[in-house]
């Protein structure tokens, strides 16, 4: 119990702090803090459909996909919602 406790008292965008806290979502705000540019840009770059994670627009809310921003934090390889540059995401 002493290592979890350990664990989240580190900095608040690490890797090991997000999969303690955050549920399967995250806001924008959060997740371009933890990937180190402001809300803004972070807007800027969904809107362009450049945003390294995956995002879910659910109406007027949008959203982060907490997994996809675990494995871009850890690998540095962005994960884009769609074709960007020519690029086939389905899997």
């Amino acid at each position: 119990m002493h290592q979890e406790n350990k664990e989240l008292s580190g900095p608040r965008y690490s890797p090991i702090h997000i999969r303690a806290t955050w549920d399967g979502t995250g806001s924008v705000e959060d997740a371009s803090r933890a990937l180190g540019f402001s809300r803004a840009k972070g807007y800027d770059l969904i809107r362009r459909g450049e945003f390294p994670c995956r995002v879910l627009r659910i109406g007027r809310t949008t959203r982060v996909v907490t997994a996809s921003l675990l494995r871009v934090l850890e690998s540095g390889v962005p994960e884009y919602n769609g074709t960007h540059a020519g690029r086939n995401t389905s899997s």
